[in-house]
């Protein structure tokens, strides 16, 4: 059985990192971008990574830029910003593609294991968020509509 320890992604500096680094974690793992209209959800965010993380609790943000070319930025324009406007702490990875052809592995993967609605595999938009427990298995898709806050009796489940 695939679990997200068979993925490594890339760190911004590129530099790989080993998701079974993340065994035994509950992981939030998020596409992100700048420049949405969803992009206060960074706040969000924030706080519910520093509301669980001491419990096993980590975000693992993925800027992108397949949606309305909303995240243009370096990843060191990215982290300034994600610092500056909303305090970001949570790691940002390195931007990637999560639809289409160039779809990192572990984004194809996390859309098989919870397809969207009716059954579609592509993320939609920006702030698509998908929940996985500490064995590695993907629990819960949620729509970009759906506000950090909103997942926390899922999160707490989990925990």
């Amino acid at each position: 059985m695939t679990t997200i320890g068979d993925y490594t992604v890339a760190r911004p500096d590129g530099t790989p990192l080993d998701l079974s680094e993340k065994a035994g974690k509950v992981l939030l793992i998020v596409n992100t971008a700048s420049k949405c209209g969803f992009t206060p959800q960074y706040e969000g965010l924030e706080a519910l990574w520093r509301k669980y993380r001491d419990r096993g609790f980590e975000i693992l943000a993925f800027p992108c830029n397949q949606f309305g070319h909303q995240e243009p930025g370096t990843a060191e324009e990215i982290a300034s910003f994600c610092d500056a406007n909303f305090g970001v702490t949570f790691p940002l990875l390195a931007k990637i593609e999560v639809n289409g052809a160039g779809a990192d592995p572990l984004y194809r993967w996390l859309k098989s294991e919870a397809p969207g609605l009716l059954g579609s595999k592509a993320v939609k938009w920006n702030f698509t968020k998908f929940l996985v427990d500490r064995e590695g298995r993907v629990v819960r898709r949620y729509a970009p509509t759906d506000k950090p806050a909103s997942l926390e009796q899922d999160i707490e489940k989990l925990l």
